[in-house]
């Protein structure tokens, strides 16, 4: 599956720091990669999302929206039910934009506050409407639509501020990207537990599948594949011992397609079958 840029890929009349999109689908995607090249307002309408990023995996319902920067994510997007399509409006902003925002109301990036690449926010009323009116925008003729679209912009960023305060501002304001050694090891981190391909992790990490497999075995002295079994059948034990769960109900989630195929790799690990561990 080859990666998707966006808003490039999409249909858009005019290119600007600042575009809205009223995206839908009739068939569901899943782990989709996608290369964002402006942060981008996900505005779910119609059923769910689920976006894997450098830190984390976020899932939202249509009572939430998502703030993403720039940069890779894998996207899933799954429809409400069968008749229906998947719908999503996507407002689409430039560094540029947010810079005029933040120099006009003197909103500067703090330094203590986490950096992240996704934020999910829940609605409330006054953004139900606001997206009812962005849509109505997206409607417009270019040269009003692209003028509405600036007041627009400003007007939910600054409810959001009020509301939420300025930290989700942070990571889209400070112009410090982490090492890329750092940002490799973040991702494998966070994502050692997901059954996620090497080729989606060297996507996430902005490497090739090559360059990830070899900065992988120098850092952490060992083939991707071994380690991530390791950590999974590690988390394996865990379940068991410390949550009573049933190998039968953990098996698939671990990564492994029959239990016996799961029994076999626990016991060659721990010695041990995974009934055996948790009465031990």
């Amino acid at each position: 599956m080859e990666a998707i840029q966006l808003p490039d890929a999409l249909p858009l009349i005019e290119t600007n720091d600042l575009n809205v999109f009223d995206y839908r689908n009739s068939q569901e995607s899943i782990k989709q990669m996608v290369a964002l090249s402006q942060h981008t307002f996900s505005f779910l309408m119609e059923g769910s999302k689920e976006v894997f990023s450098d830190k984390a995996v976020i899932s939202i319902q249509n009572t939430h929206f998502l703030l993403m920067k720039a940069g890779h994510c894998l996207m899933t997007e799954k429809l409400p039910h069968q008749d229906a399509d998947y719908r999503s409006l996507l407002f689409f902003f430039s560094t540029d934009a947010l810079l005029s925002f933040a120099k006009k109301h003197a909103i500067q990036a703090t330094t203590d506050s986490p950096r992240e690449q996704v934020y999910a926010l829940q609605y409330d009323d006054y953004l139900e409407s606001f997206v009812k009116g962005l849509l109505d925008i997206g409607k417009l003729a270019p040269r009003i639509r692209s003028k509405l679209l600036t007041v627009k912009f400003e007007e939910l960023l600054l409810y959001l501020v009020e509301t939420n305060n300025a930290h989700f501002l942070d990571s889209l304001l400070s112009g410090k990207t982490p090492h890329e050694l750092q940002h490799f090891i973040q991702i494998v981190e966070a994502n050692k537990l997901n059954k996620l391909t090497l080729k989606e992790l060297s996507f996430l990490a902005h490497m090739s599948l090559s360059t990830f497999k070899r900065t992988f075995e120098k850092h952490f002295q060992s083939p991707p594949s071994r380690w991530f079994q390791e950590k999974r059948l590690e988390h394996a034990a865990f379940l068991l011992k410390y949550r009573s769960m049933r190998p039968s109900d953990i098996f698939e989630d671990i990564g492994y397609e029959t239990l016996s195929n799961f029994i076999h790799a626990f016991k060659g690990k721990f010695g041990t079958t995974p009934k055996q561990y948790q009465n031990n």
